[in-house]
């Protein structure tokens, strides 16, 4: 049998931040209106008047903000007609934007615990079909639940590019 060799540790100092898919993803979806505008489409808030209104943003703000979501394929847009009205638009949650839910209900329970004031949470999520409190845990491939402080490690993967003038990197 051939002896293994050991891997190196992952070094997130030697890559390229760049190609880190949490960048990727804030580029996309992390400032303020847009987290806030999904979960409000995610609490059923999908129309644009009503989302303008629930969260006091700006017209435009939004109308930006939702045309991008839209490109990044999180939202859609989908025809409805209130009877005696044009057809318009309103907005709901493609399943990459239903995948982020966990994230949303992870910044929500984090708020939760660290921000509330005395008088606690202003809401809860409950799994609608029995009623229970919904929380978010991390879990590895094999059902592992990693618990509240998880113990894990980085590798690297095939998209990782080694930071020019790192250890080992390009010169």
């Amino acid at each position: 049998m051939d002896p293994v060799t050991p891997k190196r540790p992952y070094d997130a100092y030697e890559y390229e931040s760049s190609a880190c898919s949490i960048a990727r993803t804030l580029e996309q979806i992390g400032d303020r209106w847009a987290l806030l505008i999904l979960r409000d489409v995610a609490n059923g808030v999908r129309r644009f008047d009503q989302l303008a209104d629930h969260l006091g943003v700006a017209r435009n703000v939004l109308s930006r903000r939702l045309a991008a979501l839209t490109e990044f394929g999180v939202v859609t847009r989908v025809a409805y007609r209130d009877e005696g009205s044009r057809e318009r638009q309103e907005y709901r949650l493609t399943d990459a934007g239903h995948e982020l839910i966990p994230i949303l209900l992870a910044f929500m329970g984090w708020g939760d615990r660290h921000l509330a004031g005395p008088e606690g949470p202003p809401a809860y999520p409950v799994h609608a079909r029995c009623g229970a409190p919904v929380r978010v845990s991390i879990t590895c491939e094999a059902g592992h639940d990693l618990g509240d402080r998880p113990h894990l490690h980085l590798e690297p993967g095939p998209g990782s590019r080694v930071r020019a003038g790192a250890p080992g990197g390009r010169a």
